[in-house]
């Protein structure tokens, strides 16, 4: 048994988003190994394809129903929250729950937007507890 004095250490951390190391004599050797890439930047055809599949998703909507004009309105601020420069996840949640709540019938098809490959590299290229909160928000 040794008379050495020991330390003691306490950490609390929140929102860490890369490789953290904790401790003394740590040696980190090639940062960045293994890390995932960055996302890359969506094209322009990306972007045409995820407006394909809102403009299939409008042609869905029922002529003439009473949740008609409201459900043309919320697929436009969809479409602006999820390619807006910092992707809008609260927009994102309330137009799924109003789909579900008032047209039903229509719920599955926001869904597959709001799990668009598109979308979810977008929320990834936006990084950061944003990436997390998509996943939270598609998973949940």
């Amino acid at each position: 048994m040794t008379d050495e004095p020991t330390d003691v250490r306490s950490l609390r951390a929140r929102d860490i988003s890369g490789q953290a190391v904790v401790g003394d004599g740590n040696r980190v050797v090639g940062a960045g190994h293994g890390a995932a890439p960055p996302a890359a930047t969506v094209t322009e055809a990306q972007l045409a394809v995820l407006r394909d599949a809102f403009a299939s998703v409008r042609a869905e909507i029922p002529p003439g129903g009473p949740a008609t004009d409201r459900a043309g309105e919320l697929l436009d601020e969809l479409e602006e929250a999820v390619t807006a420069p910092q992707t809008d996840l609260t927009t994102m949640a309330y137009v799924r729950r109003w789909f579900t709540t008032n047209l039903p019938a229509l719920a599955g098809s926001v869904a597959a937007l709001l799990v668009h490959p598109v979308v979810a590299q977008l929320a990834e290229t936006a990084g950061g507890g944003l990436a997390a909160g998509y996943h939270d928000l598609v998973n949940g």
